[in-house]
């Protein structure tokens, strides 16, 4: 039986120890980048990218 699991998956559960580890060092910095890359390439990069967008519309409006 073959198991197939998404490189994003993958970088996802890495970066989510990383961070919650407070690792700082370039293994980090690197899975981070690698995280973010792929998931940009996938289908979450829309919703994320209106999500971000939302917020700095709410917080530039706050002024």
């Amino acid at each position: 039986m073959v198991l197939t699991v998404s490189a994003v998956l993958l970088l996802g559960i890495t970066a989510y120890f990383t961070v919650r580890s407070k690792a700082a060092n370039g293994g980090a910095a690197v899975v981070l980048f690698l995280f973010g890359f792929f998931t940009a390439g996938t289908g979450a990069y829309g919703p994320i990218h209106n999500l971000c967008t939302a917020l700095a519309d709410s917080l530039a409006n706050l002024r």
